[in-house]
């Protein structure tokens, strides 16, 4: 009939327009998108090298015990910013899961493990080795992928973890000693980044969890601290103590900012972006604090750039293959 062909062109053409509609509309989005993911992953990691800072000012707080404070105010800031975001059905739901309860107790002793060792190392005036560690960590976790994931590197990951081992072992047998506070940053926070991947939890929910589990074990170790006769304040009064509770916060931001990141951004982004905290804390290290910088760190640390911008174009490779291999839609 002539009105019902006149109707399915109509129809037609609708489909059309509403077709190339998100094509037109959906450009500026995702470029805002990315605009605030880079926002958020420079602010993070910017943050995060200059986190320092903020640990050589409460340093006369015993590292362990800043720990304690850092994990149980984190908890308490988190607990109230999910009741703000009316988050707590995710949370109940997880929190239900024994596996999930598991995975999250590993990862948050992970979590503070690395926490020590990185504040420890601060304060005793060792962020160049902890740097190095950062430096390590990427390609740390490429090597736990294959392992625990059966991921399969590129050629050029292969290539990236052993000159990251020889650069490694260079310093050991130069420098006669074993960089253990690289190597446990390194491995605490890759292992708890595999953790992490497995238990696939929203970063909110995850942080949430993983510091009401350490906070009866923070908060008693306070309470035992100060009942010892420990100054759990290392001295300060009035505006020092402010600045010690508000490690809760000082913590949890950051790492929200970085969940933000991850959801705007291409992982080659965030994988590039990863560079600048550690890059903030060498230079802080030697600039600022006077930390030694030998030649051999500088070989060393040499070996492991050349590892981190090989580790840096596999992944840009990989994701343009993925692209180039994704059926284009034909022109209009």
């Amino acid at each position: 009939m002539p009105g019902q062909e006149i109707d399915e062109r109509a129809a037609t053409a609708r489909g059309a327009i509403e077709a190339t509609a998100p094509a037109v509309s959906e450009r500026p989005v995702a470029s805002e998108r990315s605009v605030a993911g880079l926002l958020f992953g420079l602010a993070t990691y910017v943050y995060w090298g200059f986190q320092p800072l903020y640990f050589k000012l409460v340093q006369s707080v015993p590292p362990a015990v800043l720990v304690a404070h850092r994990t149980a105010w984190c908890a308490i800031f988190m607990v109230l910013l999910l009741t703000a975001l009316r988050s707590w059905g995710d949370f109940l739901r997880c929190a239900a899961s024994k596996r999930l309860l598991l995975l999250l107790t590993c990862s948050s002793l992970l979590l503070a493990t690395n926490w020590l060792i990185y504040i420890a190392s601060v304060v005793n005036g060792q962020m160049v080795e902890t740097s190095l560690g950062y430096y390590i960590n990427p390609l740390f976790s490429v090597f736990l992928g294959i392992v625990f994931l059966h991921e399969r590197p590129g050629r050029l990951q292969t290539v990236a973890i052993l000159l990251a081992a020889l650069g490694i072992a260079y310093l050991v047998c130069r420098l006669a000693y074993v960089p253990w506070l690289a190597l446990g940053v390194a491995g605490t926070f890759g292992l708890y980044g595999l953790v992490r991947k497995v238990a696939r939890v929203e970063s909110l929910t995850g942080l949430t969890l993983e510091t009401l589990l350490l906070f009866p074990l923070a908060a008693g170790y306070l309470a035992w601290q100060s009942i010892s006769g420990t100054d759990i304040f290392g001295g300060f009064g009035g505006g020092g103590r402010v600045l010690v509770l508000a490690s809760g916060a000082i913590t949890a931001i950051p790492l929200l900012f970085f969940g933000a990141a991850a959801r705007r951004l291409p992982l080659s982004t965030l994988g590039f972006l990863q560079f600048v905290s550690p890059s903030l804390q060498l230079a802080l290290a030697v600039l600022a604090y006077g930390e030694p910088f030998t030649f051999h760190h500088a070989v060393s640390f040499g070996l492991i750039w050349i590892a981190l911008a090989l580790f840096t174009a596999e992944t840009v490779l990989s994701r343009r293959r993925m692209r180039e291999a994704i059926p284009q839609p034909p022109a209009r």
